[in-house]
């Protein structure tokens, strides 16, 4: 076990070390984690990886509580006012139609996934995860307006999507006589308190802290941690009051981001934004040691081709649909179509999956999403950099690139050393006293 850890710990800290270097060769740090997990797997000497269900399933859950909280919490009204007819499009509109189609194409190509479990797959594939197309997302010569739509739509549908996918979850269970808590009844109960809990709770938070700031009760250097607590002092409470400890964490965030009134409480957030990437990092290496290997006994040319499918139809014509009408060119609704990385939060969802479902059922619907995953890593970091050049090229013609524009809110996870802590503009790296 010692062996184990030591290896985990070694294979971060030289991450650390190197990942601007292996960034230029387009190795993100899923990828690696990836690798890593699929050896650990396999075993080296005395370090083999296999954790029990109870640490996997709390690693989940903390992580995706503090990335819900987290993305949440980082949106600026301010900043996102004048794109907000863009962004509604492709959350209210966008990201409903590529749950139903997502779900109608389970029905259709997967055998045995019909009703709560084609809802599932259809919610879980649906949030996508644009740390995992840094490249382009930091790369100048792409607009700046283009790289924050892809980027809000990126932070707030993981949170839109986890009630859906909660609801299907519980689904199953009672269609398999397993809903020990009312089944999706139940479960709708829970996602009502957890909204209503986590909304009084981040204004309350929000508004604590913004006044123990400004009469100099709390220490800056402090704040992160009270942050971070808070984070999950949402997740917990929710549940100990009946509610949906997911939920309550996203709106607890969406809550605290809006009562804080310095704009994005990006200082504050940087240690939880840190801590949730160690923990990403880490839930890659479990996708890597846990769930892929059991998931390739159960891959067929059915879950292969709704990867496809995923990626492309089932994501970029409900984008298509969303922005017609919105004044965007066909060359950047593809480019935002496509850009469209499955990632982080569907890994958590496989996670939670694999640690709720009876076997049989998991065996279902779990290859899919790892599939789809697998592919997209794959398939969206060889295109991130040179597609991005080409569209970027064409959106800007002769004009110089938007070297003017700090894109200072990107996700920390999965992203190198550049830009992974929050700027301030005119390059101070101090915490606005004002």
């Amino acid at each position: 076990m010692e062996a184990t850890f030591s290896l985990i710990l070694l294979a971060l800290f030289l991450w650390g070390l190197c990942s601007q270097r292996v960034a230029k060769a387009e190795l993100t740090a899923p990828v690696v984690f990836v690798l890593l997990g699929l050896v650990m797997h396999e075993g080296i000497g005395s370090v083999n990886l296999t954790p029990s269900p109870e640490t996997v399933k709390a690693l989940a859950e903390i992580t995706l509580t503090w990335v819900l909280f987290t993305d949440a919490a980082r949106l600026s009204i301010p900043s996102v006012q004048a794109d907000l007819r863009l962004y509604a499009r492709l959350l209210a509109v966008g990201l409903p139609l590529c749950i139903g189609l997502g779900m109608l194409m389970a029905d259709v190509l997967l055998p045995g996934v019909s009703g709560w479990a084609a809802l599932y797959v259809g919610a879980a594939l649906a949030p996508t995860d644009a740390a995992l197309g840094a490249s382009m997302m930091s790369n100048p010569v792409v607009p700046g307006r283009i790289r924050r739509a892809i980027n809000v739509e990126s932070g707030l549908n993981d949170g839109i999507a986890t009630p859906i996918v909660v609801l299907s979850l519980a689904g199953i269970a009672a269609a398999e006589g397993g809903g020990g808590h009312g089944g999706a009844g139940g479960a709708l109960v829970e996602l009502l308190i957890g909204l209503a809990y986590g909304g009084a709770l981040g204004l309350v938070a929000g508004r604590l802290l913004n006044w123990a700031l400004h009469r100099g009760w709390a220490a800056e250097d402090f704040a992160g941690a009270a942050v971070l607590a808070l984070a999950l002092l949402s997740y917990t409470s929710a549940i100990g009051f009946g509610g949906n400890g997911f939920v309550a964490a996203f709106v607890s965030g969406l809550a605290f981001g809006a009562a804080y009134r310095q704009g994005a409480p990006q200082w504050q957030l940087a240690f939880a934004e840190q801590s949730a990437s160690v923990l990403s990092l880490l839930v890659w290496l479990l996708f890597g040691a846990v769930v892929l290997p059991e998931a390739f006994h159960h891959l067929s040319w059915q879950v292969w081709l709704y990867a496809v499918v995923s990626l492309t139809v089932v994501r970029m014509v409900p984008v298509a649909l969303a922005l017609t009408g919105s004044g965007l060119d066909r060359s950047t609704v593809l480019f935002v179509g496509w850009f469209g990385p499955r990632g982080l939060a569907s890994v958590i969802f496989a996670l939670l999956a694999v640690e709720e479902l009876a076997p049989p059922i998991a065996r279902g619907v779990v290859p899919v999403v790892v599939c789809t995953v697998l592919l997209s890593v794959v398939a969206h970091g060889v295109s991130s950099t040179p597609l991005a050049q080409r569209y970027g090229r064409y959106s800007q013609g002769e004009k110089q690139p938007e070297q003017e524009y700090e894109f200072e809110d990107l996700p920390v996870r999965g992203l190198t050393a550049k830009g992974a802590l929050p700027k301030r503009v005119g390059g101070s790296d101090a915490p606005d006293d004002k």
